[in-house]
């Protein structure tokens, strides 16, 4: 299984988009121990979206989607409509 996650930083409240073939919860605990130097200098962060994949390779493409001009609308949409079911 593979997934494209968004984390928001809880500090700034920018949005990082990735994508593994771990769970989301334990890649989000190696961005807040500091894995790369986007999520390093923005900390703490929260898993606030994710979607599975069979294919990595249709993971690493909607990843790629969602860092576009469109992708970033519809990132955006999403993000604005999970925050609405938030407690």
């Amino acid at each position: 299984m593979f997934f494209v996650y968004f984390l928001q930083s809880e500090r700034n409240g920018k949005t990082y988009v990735g994508s593994t073939n771990k769970v989301p919860e334990i890649r989000l605990k190696e961005h807040n121990d500091g894995s790369n130097k986007w999520t390093r200098n923005n900390r703490p962060l929260k898993l606030i979206y994710y979607e599975k994949y069979f294919c990595q390779q249709d993971a690493k493409s909607r990843e790629k989607f969602y860092k576009t001009g469109f992708g970033k609308i519809i990132k955006k949409i999403i993000i604005n409509t999970v925050a609405q079911f938030r407690p």
